[in-house]
């Protein structure tokens, strides 16, 4: 039934070796903008019922509890999807796989116009959340096979800063339907299905599934860098007969680093939501208009996208020390949020809350690039969902229902103490990965530099 989501095989014709590095750039540049402009696609589907709440509220007769229901379905079901989407992801083409997911997300989408029904529109949010979550591990499945680890820093942070661009475009859908149909909710979820079908249109056309499918080499060959795990083994291979719970148990839960950088991500999570998720009602005790604390949540997201792209740069030029620029990210960040939390200047909380998007959203990012590098390339789609699993069902919860439980009968000392505890975790994790990462990028440099003195005495003997 879903063979069309099967693996493409290698090509047989290859692709001349002087006309290699022009059809990989090509390649290249159709990956990214279909990764990017795919994935924003996805995030107008996935806010579009988060961003128009009070209106369903309004015209639907829903009340805040039942708003939260659905939200907290979408939330947990994606977390869950995601593990197993993942490892989807990994046997499955993934350039087609990306595209169907967001068509699918689509179609649930669309139904959302023409139901009233509680039940039947928590039913659809639970279908959107197991379509949505077969995006990011397909996105960056491709990044980790089509790019080289010391240009994929920078590729990954322009990738995830298209969630970003994405609520943008999500707003920008909202007031395009609300102005051409009148203020119809209907014609909102159908303008946002229809704009994000025909973005996974175009995108497919243009996308690449892997360079062997295309007649090319594969990246550790082109590159002429191997790339190791933990374990000194190379991570180059991107197929494998291997099953679902054979990789997620070998190559998965037995994976040290996998496990320290998924407990970071949970912990940065908590940190992020924790500050996200309450500055609308955090701020006003500060002294904040709630108009004005509602704008700087959007000023908090924004100011994240330029320092995300500028730190993943950095960590390619120090030649793929992700979790030291983490370690350092989070040190900054625990000084932000003490000052976060203690100050009574607006400005200073304003500017602290500015500084502080890109200490989250740039270890956050870069994570997600550390997990699909610790593993090898037929498991980065599982990396992806075990991480996520963790980052939304235990990171998300704890940052929104634990928090606000504790608010609830202790007040915000108590939201503070959590982030602060989050933060302490993250660092202690970082530091170990600061040593892990050290030692496995000196074996890549002694396997590489062993590979090259090879080739170049291959090259004398036929000289």
């Amino acid at each position: 039934m879903f063979k069309f989501l099967k693996p493409s095989p290698d090509a047989t014709n290859l692709v001349p070796k002087d006309k290699i590095p022009s059809v990989y750039r090509r390649k290249q540049t159709g990956v990214i903008l279909a990764t990017c402009f795919t994935y924003l696609a996805y995030y107008i589907i996935r806010l579009i019922f988060t961003t128009e709440q009070k209106p369903v509220m309004k015209e639907y007769g829903f009340n805040i509890g039942q708003i939260g229901l659905i939200l907290s379905t979408f939330g947990i079901g994606y977390g869950v999807a995601k593990l197993f989407m993942g490892g989807l992801s990994d046997k499955s083409n993934t350039r087609v796989f990306l595209a169907f997911g967001l068509y699918l997300s689509c179609i649930f989408n669309a139904f959302l116009a023409f139901t009233k029904n509680f039940y039947l529109i928590l039913f659809l949010m639970l279908l959107i959340s197991i379509t949505q979550a077969m995006g990011a591990p397909a996105c960056q499945r491709e990044i980790s096979l089509w790019f080289a680890k010391k240009h994929r820093g920078v590729v990954f942070a322009v990738w995830a800063s298209a969630h970003n661009a994405g609520a943008f475009a999500c707003v920008a859908c909202i007031q395009i339907a609300t102005f051409l149909f009148s203020g119809s909710l209907p014609a909102v979820f159908l303008t946002a299905s229809v704009v994000s079908a025909i973005i996974a249109t175009i995108m497919l056309l243009i996308n690449s599934e892997r360079p062997e499918v295309a007649g090319l080499p594969n990246m550790a060959v082109y590159s002429g860098h191997v790339e190791l795990d933990e374990n000194g083994n190379s991570t180059a291979q991107e197929l494998s007969n291997k099953t679902f719970w054979q990789i997620l148990y070998q190559d998965i839960l037995c994976n040290k680093v996998v496990w320290a950088v998924t407990l970071t991500s949970m912990s940065i999570y908590i940190v992020r939501y924790g500050i996200m998720s309450w500055i609308p009602s955090y701020l006003p005790t500060k002294g904040f208009s709630v108009d004005w604390a509602k704008w700087l949540v959007g000023i908090f997201e924004l100011s994240a996208v330029p320092g995300v792209i500028i730190f993943g740069g950095i960590s390619d030029l120090l030649k793929g020390r992700r979790s030291l620029v983490c370690l350092i990210c989070v040190i900054c960040l625990i000084i932000c949020l003490i000052t976060y939390f203690t100050s009574t200047s607006h400005a200073v909380i304003v500017a602290v809350l500015f500084i502080m998007g890109s200490l989250i959203y740039a270890p956050l990012s870069l994570v997600g690039l550390m997990v699909n590098e610790a593993v090898p390339n037929y498991a980065v789609g599982l990396s992806t969902g075990f991480m996520g699993f963790f980052q939304y069902v235990f990171g998300e919860t704890a940052a929104t229902a634990l928090i606000g439980q504790l608010v609830n009968h202790f007040g915000w000392g108590a939201s503070s103490v959590t982030i602060y505890v989050a933060a302490g975790a993250a660092f202690l994790l970082l530091v170990y990965l600061v040593f892990k990462e050290r030692h496995i990028l000196r074996m890549e440099a002694k396997v590489n530099a062993a590979d090259h003195a090879k080739e170049n005495n291959g090259e004398k003997a036929q000289n």
